[in-house]
């Protein structure tokens, strides 16, 4: 059956779609019934449940959720229980870790306001609250077609057929896709969501800011010796093991009974292709300073994903005919605080706030403009203002003093208004930082213990990743020659180390090396789409359902 002899999708209408149940979709929905409880509103998932792709640190500034579900906190059914007694900061070398007194962290790096627990259950919290309002969520469903009027608004989505086999051909289970119809629809994708790099081309809405920048985070979740465990005990660090040209971090964070929450951060501007952001996290923790805290203890979970970091200068539009960003979609993180679950929930808000006005107004399908106005005036436009030159200044001038001076600059903003440089600019996109394999030498990592490092294979078991094996591979490479000859030949083959869960692997087979694929593994961090050093690598959803099943991350 070729794609014209493809029955019609059958298609459902409503007043708002949303893409994605995260904090910003999810708030969005729970905005939009409180607004106006008849408004019909649907979020898709392509999840096999709300929170099973959901990562993040995750040490919440309650902000978004004051506003959102002002109550939050007495009701026994929320998963945020652990509040932030103990911050620290350290600047770790090789052998020692140096503590940083906390009078030297300007106030908006303090976190005892903040609250540690997994993003993903608090997700699956609100994704209760929004049902009880009456918002219909689907998940296993991904978003694979955003669907244009002839005047070329948005008008919904589709999402992806069901039971198509690796051949392309639909199998005997092939199921159409449906068509969600709305007179907004909203994006909440996500960091480097694959239709909103369509809608940023299509409507040029970076055509104003500046090139998107991002990280990857790896994150691990332990249960702990309770001997060892301090709950409420946050702790950051900048250095060891990376170089001092390499921007990235750490953080640790204990919460609930006896759970401890490690992660890694690499910025994705590295320059060195032979550099592995998941053997650096796994070396960081064998730290004579961080190995204790996991000797006894039992690893229970491991994901990663691209974070967005671009941060105020690099925010694109966020209106369009039909529709809006919200959320990691645009990119709202604060780098230096290492949040954006605050941001993502206002920005969800405040879009959910001016789409309900022009629904009242009988609007429907036109740009809600007004968003767009107004986002740099709000809480989220202030928080990312003050942060702007933060990660700029690190890419310029290295971890040392590009940590001073950014640490000077958030000084500068907070007691006077001002800063020092103005605002920066960021230099080139993530994939043309690579430099030729030739000006770098290979490094040997350590070969995991099996106890405190482990290698990518068991770490993706960990994060129960499963997609339907006879399907097309969802990471497509439009160029294998391309690939060849330059990823491989001149790059030596980075996408083996940049991913996270072991998908690409070169392998030498006489004078002709193949390029293999193990899409199965593909956890959906998205970096392949970001660092591929010619942009040849497109990441797409795979069916619905499939990818991580992330428990409590």
């Amino acid at each position: 059956m070729s794609t014209e002899e493809l029955p019609p999708r059958e298609s459902m209408e409503f007043d708002v779609v949303i893409v994605g149940a995260g904090p910003s979709g999810l708030s969005a929905a729970i905005r939009l019934k409180q607004l106006n409880a008849d408004l019909n509103v649907v979020v898709v998932e392509k999840g096999s449940e709300v929170g099973a792709h959901i990562l993040s640190g995750a040490v919440i500034d309650p902000a978004g959720l004051d506003k959102l579900v002002p109550d939050w906190r007495e009701d026994s059914d929320c998963p945020l229980k652990t509040q932030v007694k103990d911050d620290r900061f350290y600047w770790m070398t090789g052998g020692g870790a140096i503590k940083l007194p906390n009078f030297m962290m300007p106030p908006l790096m303090d976190n005892h306001h903040c609250y540690i627990g997994s993003l993903g259950n608090v997700c699956r919290w609100l994704a209760r609250k929004a049902e009880a309002l009456g918002v219909e969520i689907y998940p296993g469903f991904a978003a694979a077609e955003v669907l244009y009027d002839e005047e070329g608004r948005v008008r919904g989505i589709a999402t992806g057929d069901m039971g198509i086999g690796r051949d392309g051909k639909p199998k005997d289970s092939f199921t159409r896709g449906m068509e969600l119809l709305g007179k907004y629809t909203l994006f909440a994708e996500g960091a480097r969501g694959s239709l909103t790099k369509q809608l940023i081309a299509k409507f040029a809405l970076d055509a104003k800011s500046e090139p998107a920048k991002f990280g990857i985070g790896l994150k691990e979740v332990w249960q702990i010796d309770p001997a060892k465990h301090q709950k409420g005990m946050i702790q950051h660090s900048f250095g060891w093991p990376l170089d001092l040209k390499t921007g990235g971090g750490s953080f640790l964070y204990h919460y609930d009974d006896n759970l401890v929450a490690v992660g890694f951060v690499v910025h994705l501007n590295y320059d060195d292709p032979y550099l592995s952001p998941f053997d650096e996290f796994q070396r960081f923790k064998t730290h004579p300073s961080i190995r204790g805290t996991f000797e006894g203890g039992k690893r229970l979970a491991y994901g990663a994903r691209a974070i967005t970091e671009g941060g105020y200068q690099s925010v694109p539009k966020l209106s369009f005919p039909g529709g809006a960003l919200i959320g990691c979609a645009a990119g709202f993180v604060n780098v230096p605080r290492i949040k954006g679950v605050h941001n993502a929930m206002g920005t969800g808000m405040l879009a959910a706030e001016h789409v309900a006005a022009a629904l009242a107004a009988d609007r429907a399908n036109d740009e809600i403009v007004e968003y767009e106005n107004a986002w740099r005036s709000s809480s989220v436009g202030k928080d990312l203002f003050l942060v702007r030159n933060v990660k700029p200044l690190w890419s310029k001038f290295g971890t040392v003093l590009g940590v001073a001076l950014g640490g000077l600059d958030m000084w500068c903003n907070t007691l006077f208004g001002a800063s020092l440089f103005g605002t920066q600019s960021h230099s080139k996109p993530d994939r043309a930082t690579l430099d030729p394999a030739k000006s770098h030498a290979p490094r040997n990592y350590p070969k995991p213990d099996g106890k405190i490092s482990f290698d990518k294979l068991s770490s993706v078991f960990l994060s129960n990743t499963n997609h339907e094996e006879d399907q097309p591979v969802h990471l497509r490479v439009a160029d294998m020659n391309l690939q060849k000859t330059s990823e491989h030949d001149v790059f030596a083959g980075p996408s083996n180390r940049y991913c996270p869960a072991g998908v690409y692997e070169w392998v030498e087979e006489g004078a002709s090396p193949r390029y293999q694929i193990n899409a199965q593994n593909c956890v959906h961090c998205k970096t392949c789409d970001v660092k591929d050093p010619n942009g040849n690598i497109t990441w797409v959803p795979p069916e619905g359902g499939g990818g991580p099943n992330y428990e409590a991350m």
